[in-house]
């Protein structure tokens, strides 16, 4: 039997390509290295320049920070797969299209993310903020690329999906510094609406947690069906704000009693004509 004979395996072109693909693979390892260890300090680098300014919003470096991180290895498989000879731009096209039908048929999620990085991107509202949003309201505990995760005010948790947050209007409570507090006051027609005003007025001054700049303001507003409504405006710090509205508004009702101005509430008046005797004759028919 003859012995195996290599000759016909080893040949100079075969050789020649095993050490060029080893050599290509050494390469691509290298590669891969450095991006990882570029990647890593880039990354670092983004984050670092957030925390050493307090003002910047340290949530959105951190998405800047993962974009430079995954955009370098992006990079670093391009210069891999053209080492090894693969055209780059078919490869385009197929990742393209395959990213067209994945697009298709994740669409709801895919407008979520576009929506999370638009929400991260421009921060109409931050971690901790009180909001009202997407038919929801409650305290922002987090912030990700798909949702939003809020507390209410009872305790319970709600996850809103970006999409929904960046198609309605958003209204921040905890922007601002200052609120203001508007208040429809009625008093009876029958009520002096001077005393009225100088109680609203006295109440409006009175309070420390009540800013005087902008001033308060308490004016006749309207004639109403049964009451003379005053507009009564006071201004707030933020987190004054909701207690100082319910003392005042006990306030008011105390002190218009003391000085007997009337609060009017909803009442039916029911008048009894009298039943026809025979001296009265037929009642009168309605005729259509």
């Amino acid at each position: 039997m003859d012995g195996f004979n290599l000759n016909g395996l080893v040949t100079d072109d075969r050789v020649t390509l095993a050490i060029a693909m080893a050599l290509n693979v050494i390469y691509a390892i290298v590669i891969f290295v450095i991006a990882l260890t570029v990647a890593g300090w880039a990354r670092r680098r983004v984050e670092a320049f957030a925390r050493r300014h307090p003002r910047v919003d340290a949530t959105l470096f951190g998405f800047l920070g993962n974009v430079v991180k995954y955009a370098i290895m992006v990079v670093a498989l391009i210069f891999v797969l053209s080492r090894f000879g693969i055209q780059t731009a078919s490869l385009v096209a197929v990742i393209g299209a395959a990213g067209l039908a994945i697009g298709l048929a994740l669409q709801g999620t895919l407008s979520n993310l576009a929506a999370g990085v638009m929400l991260v991107m421009f921060r109409p509202f931050r971690v901790g903020d009180y909001i009202e949003a997407g038919g929801q309201a409650g305290s922002v505990r987090e912030i990700s690329l798909f949702y939003t995760e809020l507390a209410s005010y009872d305790g319970l948790q709600i996850i809103l999906p970006n999409s929904d947050i960046w198609s309605s209007a958003i209204k921040n409570y905890t922007t601002n510094p200052t609120r203001m507090m508007d208040l429809t006051i009625g008093v009876s027609y029958g009520s002096d609406l001077q005393t009225a005003q100088e109680v609203l007025e006295r109440i409006a001054t009175s309070d420390p947690r009540a800013l005087q700049d902008p001033a308060p303001f308490v004016k006749v507003k309207e004639l109403g069906a049964s009451s003379v409504d005053f507009v009564f405006r006071v201004w707030a710090n933020r987190a004054d704000w909701w207690a100082l509205k319910c003392d005042l508004t006990r306030r008011i009702k105390e002190e218009f009693d003391a000085a007997r101005v009337d609060i009017p509430f909803p009442t039916q008046t029911l008048v009894f004509a009298p039943a026809p005797g025979p001296e009265d004759g037929p009642r009168p028919r309605l005729v259509e």
